[in-house]
C-alpha cells in the first residue's frame, strides 16, 4: 500500500529540526524508519511532513563522559552491538541489541527512534529503566534531561512534549556490575512476547520488563525480594513467582495474560541466573 502524500524535508542540525517541527506542527521524525514507514504505508499514520535526522551528525556515537556513558539518539542498533564502551561499561545494551530483528533492521533502527515510539514489545525500553538511564530532550523552550522512570507512560506514549526531540541517552556506569537481558521472541516479528533486563550492582538489584504490559515497567517485587540478598538459585527461584498478577497484562495470538504472566517469571530467572553466572 502506498502512503498518504506528505512534504519531505532533511534537517542538518538539532536546531534546524526543531524549528522545522514549529514550521510543520504535525510532521514525524524520520531516523530509522522501521516503524514510521510501516504504520504510513498501512494509513495508521498520515503526517503532512516528515522531517529527515538520520544526517545530523551530533546525534550520532557512544562516548564516555565522566562516570556516564552518553549515546546520541541517531546510534544504530549495530553501533550499539559492536561498541567497545558499551561491551566493557554496559553489557546489557549490546545484548539487547542482539535479539532485535535481523542485520538489516540492526543496520537502521535507532535508540531514539525505539525510544520516542515506545512501542510496548519492544527491547530496549526495558534496558533503560534497569539501567537507570536519563534522557535528554531538546525542544524550543531548551534542554531538559528525563529519568527512564518518567519516560514511558502508555502504550507508544512518553513523556516528550510537542515539537521536542530526544537527543541523548545518559546511562550511569556501574562498575562491577552484573547485567543479563533474557527474551521470549514472537516467533516472525521477532518483538518481545516477554523480555526482562536485570542489573545487579553489590545488593541492589533493578529490574524490568517489556512486552507484557502497554508500556516498560519496574519489576518493583523483584527488586525488593532480592534488595541485600545473594543471588543464589534458591534465592533467585523464590523471588521468580508471581511477579505481576495477569489482570491487566497484554493478551493476543501470542500469548494469553495467564502466558505472559509465567513468561514474567520465567524470563526474570533466566536474566538473573544468566546475571549470576549460574
Amino acid at each position: 500500500m502506498y502512503t498518504a502524500p506528505f512534504t519531505y524535508k532533511k534537517a542538518g542540525s538539532i536546531s534546524e529540526a526543531i524549528s522545522l517541527l514549529q514550521q510543520h506542527p504535525d510532521a514525524k521524525l524520520l531516523a530509522g524508519g522501521h516503524s514510521l514507514i510501516p504504520t504510513m504505508k498501512l494509513r495508521l499514520a498520515a503526517p503532512s511532513a516528515l522531517i529527515d535526522i538520520s544526517k545530523v551528525a551530533e546525534l550520532r556515537g557512544v562516548r564516555r563522559e565522566g562516570d556516564q556513558l552518553v549515546i546520541g539518539a541517531m546510534t544504530t542498533y549495530h553501533e550499539l552491538e559492536t561498541s567497545d564502551l558499551l561491551k566493557a561499561h554496559c553489557p546489557l545494551l549490546p545484548q539487547a541489541v542482539y535479539h532485535i530483528g535481523d542485520p538489516m533492521v540492526r543496520a537502521k533502527g535507532t535508540i531514539g527512534g525505539s525510544l520516542a515510539h515506545a512501542d510496548p514489545a519492544a527491547d530496549l525500553p526495558a534496558s533503560m529503566l534497569a539501567l537507570g538511564a536519563r534522557i535528554k530532550v531538546q525542544g524550543p523552550s531548551g534542554t531538559r534531561v528525563i529519568e527512564a522512570d518518567n519516560f514511558f507512560t502508555g502504550m507508544f506514549s512518553t513523556a516528550l512534549q510537542e515539537g521536542e526531540i530526544l537527543t541523548e541517552v545518559h546511562i550511569p556506569i556501574r562498575n562491577g556490575a552484573r547485567m543479563a537481558y533474557a527474551k521470549f521472541p514472537h516467533p516472525a516479528s521477532r518483538y518481545a512476547v516477554v523480555g526482562v533486563a536485570v542489573v545487579v550492582d553489590g545488593g541492589n538489584v533493578r529490574a524490568a520488563v517489556t512486552g507484557a504490559g502497554e508500556h516498560a515497567m519496574r519489576l518493583g517485587k523483584l527488586e525488593q525480594a532480592l534488595s541485600g540478598q545473594p543471588l543464589t538459585a534458591a534465592n533467585i527461584a523464590a523471588a521468580c513467582q508471581g511477579l505481576l498478577p495477569p489482570d491487566n497484562l497484554n493478551h493476543d495470538l501470542a500469548a494469553s495474560r495467564e502466558y505472559r504472566a509465567h513468561l514474567v517469571d520465567v524470563m526474570a530467572k533466566r536474566a538473573l541466573m544468566q546475571a549470576a553466572g549460574l
